[in-house]
Protein backbone atom coordinates (compact mmCIF):
# COMPACT_ATOMS: atom_id res chain seq x y z
CA UNK A 1 0.00 0.00 0.00
CA UNK A 2 1.33 3.45 -0.91
CA UNK A 3 1.02 6.54 1.30
CA UNK A 4 -2.26 8.44 1.32
CA UNK A 5 -2.65 10.57 -1.79
CA UNK A 6 -5.48 12.65 -0.43
CA UNK A 7 -6.51 13.38 3.16
CA UNK A 8 -9.43 15.20 4.75
CA UNK A 9 -9.29 16.01 8.46
CA UNK A 10 -12.21 17.41 10.43
CA UNK A 11 -13.87 18.75 7.29
CA UNK A 12 -17.13 20.64 7.74
CA UNK A 13 -19.10 22.49 5.07
CA UNK A 14 -22.00 24.87 5.58
CA UNK A 15 -24.10 25.67 2.52
CA UNK A 16 -26.50 28.60 2.21
CA UNK A 17 -27.16 31.30 4.78
CA UNK A 18 -29.77 32.49 7.23
CA UNK A 19 -32.83 30.25 7.46
CA UNK A 20 -31.56 28.25 4.49
CA UNK A 21 -28.24 27.35 6.09
CA UNK A 22 -27.42 23.63 5.93
CA UNK A 23 -24.52 21.75 7.51
CA UNK A 24 -23.69 19.49 4.57
CA UNK A 25 -20.58 17.97 6.19
CA UNK A 26 -19.81 17.62 9.90
CA UNK A 27 -16.26 16.79 10.86
CA UNK A 28 -15.37 14.32 8.11
CA UNK A 29 -11.96 12.62 8.27
CA UNK A 30 -10.96 10.41 5.36
CA UNK A 31 -7.81 9.34 3.53
CA UNK A 32 -7.43 7.67 0.13
CA UNK A 33 -4.49 5.47 -0.76
CA UNK A 34 -2.93 4.65 -4.08
CA UNK A 35 -3.88 1.25 -5.48
CA UNK A 36 -7.32 1.27 -3.88
CA UNK A 37 -10.84 1.70 -5.26
CA UNK A 38 -13.16 3.20 -2.65
CA UNK A 39 -16.93 3.55 -2.85
CA UNK A 40 -18.61 6.45 -1.04
CA UNK A 41 -22.20 5.44 -0.35
CA UNK A 42 -25.13 7.06 1.41
CA UNK A 43 -28.69 8.31 0.90
CA UNK A 44 -29.54 11.41 -1.10
CA UNK A 45 -28.58 14.54 0.81
CA UNK A 46 -26.00 12.75 2.94
CA UNK A 47 -23.10 14.91 1.71
CA UNK A 48 -21.49 12.57 -0.83
CA UNK A 49 -21.20 15.02 -3.71
CA UNK A 50 -20.23 17.89 -1.40
CA UNK A 51 -17.36 15.80 -0.03
CA UNK A 52 -16.30 14.78 -3.53
CA UNK A 53 -16.27 18.45 -4.59
CA UNK A 54 -14.14 19.44 -1.60
CA UNK A 55 -11.69 16.59 -2.16
CA UNK A 56 -11.43 17.70 -5.79
CA UNK A 57 -10.78 21.35 -4.85
CA UNK A 58 -13.99 22.55 -6.48
CA UNK A 59 -15.35 23.66 -3.09
CA UNK A 60 -13.45 24.89 -0.04
CA UNK A 61 -14.33 23.54 3.42
CA UNK A 62 -15.85 25.78 6.06
CA UNK A 63 -13.65 24.02 8.62
CA UNK A 64 -10.94 21.38 8.49
CA UNK A 65 -8.04 20.66 6.17
CA UNK A 66 -7.40 18.91 2.85
CA UNK A 67 -4.01 17.61 1.73
CA UNK A 68 -3.44 16.45 -1.83
CA UNK A 69 -0.22 14.53 -2.50
CA UNK A 70 1.20 16.07 0.66
CA UNK A 71 0.18 19.64 -0.10
CA UNK A 72 -2.33 21.46 2.09
CA UNK A 73 -5.07 23.50 0.43
CA UNK A 74 -5.37 25.81 3.45
CA UNK A 75 -5.30 29.44 2.34
CA UNK A 76 -4.92 28.50 -1.33
CA UNK A 77 -6.16 31.03 -3.87
CA UNK A 78 -8.60 29.87 -6.60
CA UNK A 79 -5.79 29.70 -9.18
CA UNK A 80 -3.74 27.53 -6.80
CA UNK A 81 -6.66 25.15 -6.35
CA UNK A 82 -7.14 25.01 -10.12
CA UNK A 83 -3.48 24.08 -10.52
CA UNK A 84 -3.82 21.30 -7.93
CA UNK A 85 -6.82 19.92 -9.82
CA UNK A 86 -4.97 19.96 -13.12
CA UNK A 87 -1.87 18.31 -11.67
CA UNK A 88 -3.36 15.67 -9.43
CA UNK A 89 -7.10 15.07 -9.93
CA UNK A 90 -9.16 13.56 -12.73
CA UNK A 91 -12.97 13.73 -12.71
CA UNK A 92 -15.56 11.34 -14.16
CA UNK A 93 -19.24 12.34 -14.12
CA UNK A 94 -22.55 10.58 -14.66
CA UNK A 95 -23.49 12.71 -17.68
CA UNK A 96 -20.19 12.34 -19.58
CA UNK A 97 -19.82 16.09 -20.40
CA UNK A 98 -18.52 15.46 -23.93
CA UNK A 99 -18.54 18.13 -26.64
CA UNK A 100 -20.84 16.84 -29.40
CA UNK A 101 -18.93 18.55 -32.22
CA UNK A 102 -15.56 17.08 -31.24
CA UNK A 103 -14.18 13.62 -31.94
CA UNK A 104 -13.28 11.25 -29.12
CA UNK A 105 -9.63 12.20 -29.53
CA UNK A 106 -10.32 15.91 -29.35
CA UNK A 107 -12.63 15.52 -26.33
CA UNK A 108 -9.77 13.83 -24.50
CA UNK A 109 -7.16 16.26 -25.83
CA UNK A 110 -8.99 19.20 -24.25
CA UNK A 111 -7.81 18.04 -20.83
CA UNK A 112 -4.23 18.56 -22.02
CA UNK A 113 -4.95 21.90 -23.69
CA UNK A 114 -5.61 23.47 -20.29
CA UNK A 115 -2.20 22.17 -19.19
CA UNK A 116 -0.48 23.88 -22.09
CA UNK A 117 0.42 20.64 -23.89
CA UNK A 118 1.44 21.11 -27.52
CA UNK A 119 -1.23 20.07 -30.00
CA UNK A 120 0.60 17.22 -31.72
CA UNK A 121 1.87 15.65 -28.50
CA UNK A 122 -1.54 16.09 -26.88
CA UNK A 123 -3.22 14.27 -29.74
CA UNK A 124 -0.84 11.32 -29.41
CA UNK A 125 -1.43 11.14 -25.66
CA UNK A 126 -5.20 11.37 -26.16
CA UNK A 127 -5.13 8.38 -28.52
CA UNK A 128 -3.01 6.43 -26.05
CA UNK A 129 -5.54 7.14 -23.29
CA UNK A 130 -8.40 5.99 -25.51
CA UNK A 131 -6.50 2.77 -26.23
CA UNK A 132 -6.18 2.16 -22.47
CA UNK A 133 -9.97 2.18 -22.11
CA UNK A 134 -10.52 -0.06 -25.14
CA UNK A 135 -11.40 2.61 -27.71
CA UNK A 136 -8.38 2.54 -30.03
CA UNK A 137 -10.83 1.89 -32.89
CA UNK A 138 -13.07 4.85 -32.00
CA UNK A 139 -10.60 7.75 -31.94
CA UNK A 140 -12.33 9.64 -34.77
CA UNK A 141 -15.90 8.94 -33.64
CA UNK A 142 -18.18 11.71 -32.43
CA UNK A 143 -20.27 11.29 -29.25
CA UNK A 144 -23.45 10.71 -31.27
CA UNK A 145 -21.74 7.71 -32.88
CA UNK A 146 -20.87 6.15 -29.52
CA UNK A 147 -22.96 4.11 -27.10
CA UNK A 148 -23.43 5.33 -23.54
CA UNK A 149 -20.74 2.95 -22.32
CA UNK A 150 -18.33 4.15 -24.99
CA UNK A 151 -19.01 7.79 -24.14
CA UNK A 152 -18.22 7.07 -20.50
CA UNK A 153 -14.96 5.40 -21.60
CA UNK A 154 -14.05 8.60 -23.45
CA UNK A 155 -14.78 10.53 -20.25
CA UNK A 156 -12.50 8.18 -18.30
CA UNK A 157 -9.77 8.59 -20.93
CA UNK A 158 -10.09 12.36 -20.53
CA UNK A 159 -9.78 11.97 -16.73
CA UNK A 160 -6.60 9.85 -16.90
CA UNK A 161 -4.80 11.47 -19.85
CA UNK A 162 -2.99 13.95 -17.61
CA UNK A 163 -1.72 11.11 -15.36
CA UNK A 164 -3.45 12.32 -12.18
CA UNK A 165 -2.80 10.54 -8.91
CA UNK A 166 -6.47 10.69 -7.92
CA UNK A 167 -9.67 9.86 -9.83
CA UNK A 168 -12.97 11.14 -8.43
CA UNK A 169 -16.12 9.74 -10.03
CA UNK A 170 -19.69 10.88 -9.34
CA UNK A 171 -22.22 8.12 -10.17
CA UNK A 172 -20.22 7.03 -13.25
CA UNK A 173 -22.44 4.00 -13.98
CA UNK A 174 -25.86 5.49 -13.20
CA UNK A 175 -26.74 6.15 -16.86
CA UNK A 176 -25.52 2.74 -18.04
CA UNK A 177 -27.01 -0.74 -18.23
CA UNK A 178 -25.57 -3.55 -16.13
CA UNK A 179 -23.10 -4.83 -18.71
CA UNK A 180 -21.66 -1.42 -19.49
CA UNK A 181 -21.61 -0.53 -15.81
CA UNK A 182 -19.52 -3.60 -15.04
CA UNK A 183 -17.13 -2.77 -17.88
CA UNK A 184 -16.64 0.76 -16.56
CA UNK A 185 -16.00 -0.53 -13.04
CA UNK A 186 -13.42 -3.00 -14.34
CA UNK A 187 -11.62 -0.13 -16.08
CA UNK A 188 -11.69 2.05 -12.96
CA UNK A 189 -10.54 -0.86 -10.81
CA UNK A 190 -7.63 -1.48 -13.17
CA UNK A 191 -6.66 2.18 -13.04
CA UNK A 192 -6.58 2.01 -9.24
CA UNK A 193 -4.74 -1.26 -8.76
CA UNK A 194 -2.49 -1.48 -11.81
CA UNK A 195 -1.53 2.19 -11.93
CA UNK A 196 -1.51 2.72 -8.13
CA UNK A 197 -3.93 5.60 -8.19
CA UNK A 198 -6.56 6.49 -5.62
CA UNK A 199 -10.06 6.07 -7.09
CA UNK A 200 -13.13 7.31 -5.18
CA UNK A 201 -16.59 6.61 -6.59
CA UNK A 202 -19.82 8.13 -5.32
CA UNK A 203 -22.67 5.70 -5.93
CA UNK A 204 -26.08 4.48 -4.77
CA UNK A 205 -25.72 1.20 -6.65
CA UNK A 206 -25.12 -1.94 -4.55
CA UNK A 207 -24.11 -3.81 -7.73
CA UNK A 208 -20.78 -1.99 -7.55
CA UNK A 209 -19.84 -3.47 -4.16
CA UNK A 210 -17.90 -6.47 -5.55
CA UNK A 211 -15.55 -4.10 -7.39
CA UNK A 212 -14.52 -2.18 -4.26
CA UNK A 213 -11.53 -2.58 -1.97
CA UNK A 214 -13.20 -0.34 0.59
CA UNK A 215 -16.67 1.12 1.23
CA UNK A 216 -17.21 4.34 3.16
CA UNK A 217 -20.76 5.04 4.36
CA UNK A 218 -21.88 8.62 4.95
CA UNK A 219 -25.13 9.79 6.54
CA UNK A 220 -26.24 13.31 7.51
CA UNK A 221 -22.81 14.71 6.70
CA UNK A 222 -20.87 12.24 8.85
CA UNK A 223 -18.95 9.08 8.01
CA UNK A 224 -20.75 6.41 10.01
CA UNK A 225 -18.72 3.31 9.11
CA UNK A 226 -16.16 1.80 6.78
CA UNK A 227 -15.73 -1.75 5.60
CA UNK A 228 -13.74 -3.96 3.28
CA UNK A 229 -15.59 -5.86 0.59
CA UNK A 230 -14.42 -8.05 -2.30
CA UNK A 231 -10.80 -6.92 -1.94
CA UNK A 232 -8.91 -7.36 -5.22
CA UNK A 233 -5.63 -5.68 -4.39
CA UNK A 234 -2.50 -7.15 -5.92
Amino acid sequence: MTASLIEAKGVAKVLGSGAGKVAALKGVTLSLDGGELTLLMGPSGSGKTTLLSILGCMLTPTEGTIRICGRSTAGAEPEDLALLRRQHVGFVFQSFHLFPTLSATDNVRLALDVRGERFRKAKVRAREALAKVGLAHKTKAFPRQLSGGEQQRVAIARAIVGNPSIILADEPTAALDGENGRAIMEILGGIAREQRRAVLIVTHDPRLLPFADRIVHIEDGRIVREERYGVKQS
